[in-house]
Parts: structure tokens; C-alpha cells; sequence
């Protein structure tokens, strides 16, 4: 390591001779700058960095590994190149930000971008200075902001700055949902507009890296009407792009959708196109991908996730060789992106995701038998007696062991007869949003003889989202409908780490950067 430069490396050398050549003249590792660009032009307002690819975390997409991770999964000390790699990404994000908020414009190039590219990289910059870099959406992208559309109670947030974003806008229609996250957040936390996005003006919406929507699920979910994107909740969709399609120039540069797995196949998978198809004409490339929370919490939750990235040229109509299945992308999802030519796809590789260590046991709280939450012994026989034989086996089975096992219990209608149904894999299923007390997961603790049963915690349930740490100050219906509409956490924070933060880093390079053409 004692032969790594951090200054005067071969490339830089090499791009420093072939501008001089051009006559222009520069100043080296200005001290006075955010940074200490490799090269600076004053008079131009001009910053340029030659950023190495194994410091600045581009080897791993050279070597077309699907993260960070694979590139160091045989060194010891891979937690430590892991921190500093990243801790340089994000240096390169602020930095920049900094230098373009200042009216300065910036060129990053990779240093193999200059050893296979030198003139192409030097005529990139002659042109910025002789014609000035016009605005690019990307810009926005090193602040690393986002704008959240149906922000509900701030989960979204608390995902995305765990790995270093900011969130400046938040809106929503719920005035429950916005109590919940000024109980959690402050008051003056951001800026939280309570408005119908139909009715939200954009000229409210700032300019931003990121804008977010895990919008209205009632009419693509299994469970719900099937109205799909015209229905009156799911429709809300369609007032997200209007705000977007407004936005112009300010456009983000990078958009997540987040709904229920019901959305790929909503109207035999026509409202999912009808939503790409809108993003692509608003100049998005599309990604799609299937993530359960399982993977992360006690808590089976499939969403379907889309990514937008803005083009900078025309689209390709091509489905990339990115697309198998995989965990991320099962056989129905990409049997929809080969049959859908007509949407712009920008399919990236993924790490799979991580093995989940919690089971359900985990995040129950410490509550004694004789609590009051417990329900009494007729209810817990009435609930006892709704499950059918199979069911009923396996709780009498949990009953005579010699300890405690725990199980979660969802009331369902089967056959106009309401029934029992428990699981019991370690693992609670999918929240939902209860409204007057139905549709509550049930908890069922049995052993050495004897059962007990009660409504899951609200505490419990936010450790089921990844956000044992949310101040709940709500009644209970209404904290376990906020915590339920919301996203889980660690879900966003692993998109954040694998997905967004990758393409910004990426993005920032081999382009002019500037706020103020």
C-alpha cells in the first residue's frame, strides 16, 4: 500500500500533459476548494477530479460483480475497506455538492475512463469550456435529497438516511399519519406538506436527487378491489407523475415506486406497463424488482419495487442480459420484462439479500402471563376452537411441548365461516392497515400445558418494520394502521446501500455537472 499515490497518480499525469498540450493552464490541488480538485480553472469556474477506481468503489462494476462485498468476500479486513471505500463515496457526493452549489461546475472522470479514453475525456472538457456545461438532472443527484410522496409516518425516511440521504420534502393526505410522524420527527422536521397530490402544486416540490411514492396498495392488492390504477385510491399514482411531468428541468433524476407484489399482475399486468410506460416518456429507464422483508425481520412482506433513472441519450428498447431469475426477480417478474419490449429497460445486477438472524420470539415484549393484554381463558378457547383440524393439531402439538413456542393467528374468511389460521415458521405475516380492530395479527404463546393468546403490541409491531426505535405516541388502532401502510425500513436501507447509492456514485462521473448554465 506504501506505493498507492493519493496525488500525481499515472492517469492524472497523463490528463495534466494532454491539457497542457491543448494550452490550458491550471492550477494543481487547490487547498482553497472543498475537495482539493486535481485540477482546478478559476476564471472558468471549472473543478475536475481523477478519481481512482478501487478508492472511489468503481472496481467491483468493472469487474461486473453485483456489490461492493464480492469484491472483498476473501479479505480479512473486508469490513474495514468496506467503511472506507464508502466513507470516500460519500466524500465524493458532499464534495461535489458543495463545489456545484457554489457555481462551480464539476468533471469527475475514473481513471479508466482517462487510460482508455484520454481524448475523449479531454474533449469533454475543452467543451465545457469553451461552450459552458448546460444544466444536467444528474447534478441534483450529489446532494443526495429526496422527495417523498406519500410519506405516511416516515419510515421511507428513516431507510434512506441510514445510508446517508436527506429528506427536505414529505407530503401526505392522512392527518393521522402526520400526527404519528411530528410525534416521532418534530414539528419542525423538514418540510411535511398535508395535501391530496392531485391538488399539490409542484412549484412546492423542490429540486431533488430522489423522489419517492409507495402509494395507495387498496386497488392492486390481492386483498383489495382490484381496481387497479384507476381506482379511486391507487389513482393517486397518476397525480405523482403530474407533479413530475411538471417538475421540467427539475425532474429528479432518479425515481422509486413501491407497491404490493399484486401490482405485476393488477389487470393481468396492464396497470404495471401503464406505469412504466408514463415514467419512460418522462425520460426514465425502468428497473424492477421483487423484495420480502423476510429477509431482514420476523415479517413475510413482498413489495414490488421500481426504479427510475433519467437517460441521457435516446432510448435503447433493448432488455439487458441483467434480467434472469433470481431471489430479486422471479419467474413471473421476468417472464413481464421479456414480454414488455416496448418499455425502456435498465435492468442491474443485484446481490442477493441478506440472511435474516431474527425469528418472531425476537421482537415480542417481555410481558408476564397475568398481564392485561392476555386475553382470558374464554376468548383464547373461542379463538382455539375457530381454527380447523389441521390448524388445531399443530396448537395442541405446541401446547403439550415442554417450553414455550410462539405463533402469529390471522382471522380469514373461509367458506362464509370466519377461521383461525396459525403459523407458526417463526415468522408473523404481512402487516396490514386495521381499521376498528379488524384484521390485527394475533399472537398465540403455548407450552408446558397450558395457552395464552393476544393482539400483537405496537412496539412489536414497529420492530416487525425495522423501527424499534419510532416514538409511538398514537392509540393503538392508529399506530398499527400508520406502522402497517408504511414501508419497512431496512428493506429501503438495503436499496439505498445496493441500488441508489451505486448509480449516484456512477452517475457523478464522465459528464459536466452544474446547477447554474
Amino acid at each position: 500500500m506504501r506505493k498507492v499515490h493519493s496525488s500525481d497518480t499515472t492517469p492524472e499525469l497523463l490528463f495534466r500533459k494532454a491539457l497542457w498540450r491543448e494550452g490550458l493552464r491550471y492550477k494543481i490541488c487547490p487547498v482553497d476548494l472543498p475537495g482539493k480538485p486535481d485540477l482546478a480553472l478559476p476564471s472558468k469556474r471549472l473543478a475536475i477530479f481523477v478519481d481512482g477506481d478501487y478508492w472511489h468503489g468503481n472496481q467491483w462494476r468493472l469487474r461486473r460483480l453485483p456489490a461492493l462485498e464480492v469484491q472483498f468476500r476473501e479479505t480479512k479486513s473486508k469490513a474495514y475497506w468496506l467503511r472506507k471505500i464508502r466513507r470516500n463515496m460519500a466524500r465524493d457526493c458532499s464534495v461535489t455538492a458543495a463545489l456545484l452549489s457554489d457555481g462551480w461546475t464539476v468533471l469527475r472522470f475514473w481513471e479508466s475512463q482517462i487510460k482508455t479514453d484520454l481524448q475523449g475525456c479531454v474533449k469533454l472538457t475543452l467543451d465545457t469550456i469553451q461552450r459552458g456545461a448546460d444544466f444536467n438532472p444528474w447534478s441534483l443527484a450529489a446532494a443526495k435529497s429526496s422527495a417523498d410522496f406519500f410519506a405516511g409516518i416516515g419510515l421511507m425516511r428513516m431507510g434512506l438516511e441510514k445510508e446517508g440521504w436527506t429528506v427536505p420534502f414529505e407530503s401526505d393526505i392522512d392527518e393521522k399519519k402526520y400526527a404519528m410522524h411530528t410525534h416521532h420527527f418534530g414539528a419542525s422536521y423538514g418540510n411535511y406538506v398535508l395535501e391530496d397530490v392531485h391538488n399539490l402544486s409542484p412549484d412546492k416540490v423542490p429540486s431533488v436527487s430522489l423522489a419517492t411514492a409507495s402509494f395507495p396498495c387498496n386497488d392492486l392488492s390481492l386483498a383489495g378491489s382490484r381496481k387497479g390504477l384507476r381506482g379511486k385510491q391507487s389513482s393517486a399514482f397518476w397525480g405523482f407523475v403530474r407533479i413530475l411531468e411538471a417538475m421540467e428541468t427539475r425532474r429528479p433524476p432518479l425515481v422509486l415506486l413501491e407497491n404490493v407484489a399484486g401490482f405485476l399482475t393488477s389487470h393481468e399486468g396492464k396497470d404495471l406497463t401503464d406505469a412504466l410506460l408514463s415514467l419512460n416518456r418522462l425520460n426514465y429507464k425502468i428497473d424492477v424488482f421483487i423484495l420480502d422483508a423476510v429477509h431482514f425481520v420476523p415479517q413475510s412482506r413482498k413489495r414490488l419495487f421500481v426504479i427510475g433513472t433519467q437517460t441521457d441519450g435516446t432510448p435503447s428498447k433493448t432488455v439487458s442480459k441483467e434480467a434472469e431469475e433470481s431471489a430479486l426477480r422471479p419467474k413471473a417478474l421476468i417472464h413481464f420484462i421479456y414480454h414488455h419490449p416496448e418499455i425502456d429497460w435498465n435492468i442491474r445486477n443485484l446481490p442477493s439479500p441478506p440472511q435474516r438472524t431474527l425469528v418472531l420470539q425476537d421482537i415480542l415484549e417481555d410481558l408476564s402471563d397475568d398481564a392485561e393484554a392476555w386475553w382470558g381463558p374464554e376468548r383464547a378457547e373461542y379463538l382455539l376452537n375457530q381454527m380447523s383440524p389441521h390448524h388445531r393439531e399443530t396448537a395442541e402439538r405446541m401446547i403439550r411441548g415442554k417450553d414455550w413456542t410462539y405463533g402469529t393467528i390471522f382471522r380469514r374468511i373461509r367458506n362464509q365461516q370466519s377461521m383461525a389460521e396459525l403459523r407458526t415458521d417463526g415468522i408473523a405475516g404481512c402487516l396490514r392497515t386495521p381499521r376498528g380492530g379488524s384484521g390485527r395479527q394475533i399472537l398465540f404463546k403455548a407450552g408446558k400445558g397450558n395457552y395464552y393468546a393476544r393482539l400483537l403490541t405496537p412496539r412489536e409491531c414497529a420492530r416487525l418494520m425495522g423501527a424499534d426505535k419510532y416514538k409511538i405516541g398514537a392509540p393503538v388502532n392508529q399506530a398499527l394502521f400508520g406502522l402497517g401502510d408504511a414501508v419497512c425500513v431496512p428493506v429501503i436501507e438495503w436499496i439505498a446501500k445496493y441500488y441508489l447509492n451505486p448509480v449516484v456514485n456512477e452517475r457523478l462521473r464522465g459528464r459536466g455537472l452544474c446547477l447554474n448554465p
